[in-house]
């Protein structure tokens, strides 16, 4: 554990401490919109301690600007602090499994690759199969979607600890808030959620699973 945290404001902005570097991604996608990878676009200057919209009305993206105040934003937390285990559920294939909390979905489309993490799952028989499900998972950037091996070892990546702002350049817009690496993530009324290593934060306002990202961005 680090002093690195990310805290909610109630009806206000994320507080983000401890000189977390911050960047904005875009992702890349394939000739149908499905994403590949990610491409970074530019790096933020290193600031101890930040403020980062979550009302989606700043004037300073990815900053607070206090807009959050003039428009009367509300953003009472509505997710729970349920651990990554109890939302998830195993599905499992012919050549490993598949962990999916569907609720933490971000709508980031690498998982729609090469005819979908499901399917290849269910009828995956090689070993190229096996490493396609490995990258949509671990790319996932909601921590969604996990590959676990027959063995039992879940394939995470590794991600230092930094945030992202994701570009998505078939909607136009940056949404939703990458967090990686296992930063602490705290409440409005100090209570911490379980740590995972990749969670994705709204940033539009309007989800129903606030902090967390529901891509509800996706359909505005």
């Amino acid at each position: 554990m680090t002093d690195k945290k990310v805290k909610v404001i109630a009806d206000g902005p994320y507080q983000v401490t401890g000189g977390v570097a911050l960047d904005l991604l875009r992702y890349i996608t394939n000739h149908k919109g499905y994403s590949v990878d990610y491409d970074r676009m530019k790096k933020y200057p290193e600031r101890e301690t930040y403020f980062l919209c979550r009302c989606g009305d700043s004037k300073n993206k990815p900053y607070c600007d206090g807009a959050h105040k003039q428009v009367g934003f509300v953003g009472t937390e509505t997710a729970s602090h349920a651990a990554y285990d109890d939302m998830a559920k195993c599905i499992e294939g012919k050549l490993m499994d598949l962990m999916d909390a569907e609720e933490l979905c971000s709508v980031a489309r690498f998982c729609d690759t090469k005819s979908g993490t499901w399917n290849l799952i269910e009828t995956a028989e090689n070993l190229d199969a096996k490493d396609i499900i490995t990258h949509q998972c671990k790319f996932c950037p909601s921590g969604r979607l996990t590959a676990v091996t027959k063995q039992g070892e879940r394939l995470e990546p590794y991600l230092p600890q930094e945030i992202s702002m994701l570009e998505d350049p078939l909607i136009h817009k940056v949404a939703p808030i990458w967090v990686k690496g296992g930063i602490q993530i705290e409440d409005a009324n100090g209570k911490p959620y379980p740590v995972r290593n990749r969670v994705t934060l709204c940033c539009c306002g309007k989800s129903q699973n606030k902090p967390f990202c529901d891509a509800t961005h996706v359909d505005e």
